[in-house]
C-alpha cells in the first residue's frame, strides 16, 4: 500500500499524464490483506490506511486502468474496483470472500451497488464466492476479457485517451468522480466505523478470523 501510494503521490499530478495503469507482476492480481492483518489487534492499523489509499485513487481524477490475471480478490478486489476500467485476462477469478471470515468489506459494499447493481452485488458481498472472468464481464464487473488485457488496455488508451487533452480528461474524471464517487467516499468513514467499532465487538468476526488461521471450521455463535 505504501509503494502505491508513494507513486501516486510522486506522478498523479504531472500535467500531461493522460491513464494510469494499475499491472501486476506475478500469477495474480492479488489476495487482500492477509488473515492476520484482519485480527483485532491489527485491524484498527491496517483498515483506516487501506482506505487512505482508496480515498487517494479516488481523489487522482485521471483515467485510471486496472490489469486483472489470476486472483483478484478481497481487498485486492476493492482496489480494482476504485480504477475506471478492468481488463481481465480469461484466468481472472474475483471476488469479496470475507464474510467467510466472518466481517465485511467496506469497500467493496461502497462500490460494487454501484458499479453492478445491488442484486449482484449482494450475490457477491454475501456469498463470498468468486466470479471468472466471463461472469464478471457479463456482469459488468469488467471492462474486457483479453488473452493480453495489458496490450488491450493500451491500445483502448491510445485509441481514446491519447488524442484526448489532458486538462480535459482530468476535468472528466473529476466530474465523474462528483457524482459517482462523492457517495463512496460519504459512506467509507461510516462503514470503517461499524466494522471497528461494532464487527470487530461480534464473537464471530472474532471466531472466523482465529478458525482461518488455526485451519478448523469456525464455530459460529451468531453474535
Amino acid at each position: 500500500m505504501e509503494e502505491l501510494g508513494a507513486v501516486l503521490n510522486s506522478h498523479g499530478s504531472e500535467p500531461s499524464l493522460r491513464a494510469i495503469i494499475l499491472d501486476h507482476a506475478g500469477k495474480h492480481f492479488s489476495f487482500g490483506a492477509s488473515v492476520e492483518e484482519h485480527a483485532p489487534d491489527a485491524v484498527a492499523g491496517m483498515l483506516p490506511s487501506f482506505h487512505a489509499l482508496a480515498k487517494r485513487i479516488l481523489g487522482i481524477h485521471v483515467p485510471t486502468l486496472v490489469i486483472v490475471r489470476g486472483a483478484c480478490l478481497g481487498g485486492g478486489l476493492e482496489v480494482a474496483c476504485l480504477g475506471h476500467r478492468i481488463f481481465a485476462a480469461p484466468s481472472a477469478s474475483l471476488g469479496q470472500p470475507e464474510t467467510v471470515l466472518g466481517v465485511f468489506a467496506p469497500i467493496g459494499t461502497a462500490l460494487l451497488p454501484r458499479l453492478i447493481g445491488r442484486q449482484a452485488a449482494a450475490d457477491l458481498l454475501f456469498s463470498g464466492r468468486s466470479v471468472n472472468a466471463a461472469e464478471a464481464l457479463a456482469m459488468g464487473l469488467v471492462a474486457s476479457v483479453d488473452e493480453d488485457p495489458l496490450a488491450a488496455a493500451l491500445d483502448w488508451a491510445r485509441t481514446h485517451l491519447v488524442p484526448k487533452s489532458a486538462s480535459s480528461l482530468r476535468f472528466a474524471a473529476r466530474a465523474l468522480g462528483v457524482s459517482a464517487d462523492g457517495e463512496t467516499l460519504r459512506v467509507l468513514d461510516e462503514l470503517e466505523a461499524l466494522y471497528l467499532g461494532e464487527l470487530m465487538e461480534s464473537a464471530d468476526a472474532v471466531e472466523g478470523i482465529a478458525a482461518f488461521m488455526e485451519k478448523r471450521n469456525p464455530a459460529w455463535k451468531d453474535c
